[in-house]
């Protein structure tokens, strides 16, 4: 009857990525996890901090890779780490990038709760990042699509009176509510940011190419990150801003 159990919450070579480590008691580490079929976990590696444990050289961030994991509860013990394709080498403001991806998903992805296609954009987007080409953009798309994954609504083709967006507008963006089109005679005030409808249009058609959209949807898109993270901001937003303004 113990053995069933044991069987029945034990997971087996789940595909996975390491979101991080924590040092957890004298010889273990407390292992984030994002796997696709369940979401964000939370695992112990049992002595992975002594220098020949076989699981200490397989937690690396950004690598695919497969896990077998056990527990009935929240914190489950993490048995055993296998590669689970090529290798990727972020480098330089491209590994900053991949870690203020890491932090978003610890930050707002709750736990054991899958989101199948945010994990499949969050590996297409660490080979983008791979290449280091148009980081900017790459995390525009990404922050885009986690908020959507996650459930929240992020109106980008009609303002509130459900009127399209139109390209040659302009709007007040207030989360939790959408575009407010502005005129000479209502100026709306308040939290939120001011921008061009086609800003809104190309997001919608994932076209940053202008200067004006890629500057407008970074200060939608912090605004936005902002008030769903609350009071305790991101530790890697402020390097990535310290670095390029990304």
């Amino acid at each position: 009857m113990a053995t069933g159990s044991v069987q029945s919450h034990r997971q087996d070579n789940q595909p996975v990525y390491v979101l991080h480590t924590y040092p957890f008691k004298e010889t273990s580490l407390l292992v984030e996890l994002f796997s696709y079929g369940f979401g964000r976990v939370a695992t112990t590696a049992k002595g992975a901090r002594r220098p020949r444990s076989a699981l200490r050289g397989m937690l690396q961030s950004f690598q695919p890779l497969t896990a077998t994991w056990s527990g009935k509860l929240e914190l489950k013990t993490l048995h055993s780490l296998e590669w689970g394709g090529g290798l990727l080498l972020l480098k330089g403001e491209a590994l900053m990038c991949g870690f203020y991806l890491n932090e978003l998903l610890l930050r707002l992805l709750p736990r054991e709760d899958a989101h199948e296609a945010l994990f499949e954009y969050y590996a297409a987007t660490i080979k983008i990042l791979a290449s280091s080409q148009d980081l900017a953009t790459t995390l525009r798309r990404f922050e885009l699509k986690l908020l959507q994954e996650l459930g929240y609504a992020i109106p980008l083709q009609q303002d509130v009176s459900a009127a399209p967006i139109v390209a040659e507008a302009h709007y007040l963006y207030q989360a939790e509510h959408g575009a407010h089109r502005l005129t000479k005679l209502l100026n709306r005030t308040g939290n939120g940011v001011q921008l061009r409808g086609k800003t809104l249009i190309d997001m919608v058609n994932d076209d940053y190419s202008q200067a004006k959209t890629q500057l407008q949807s970074k200060q939608l898109m912090r605004y936005l990150l902002a008030h769903y993270l609350g009071d305790q901001p991101l530790h890697t937003r402020q390097l990535l801003i310290d670095l390029q303004g990304l």
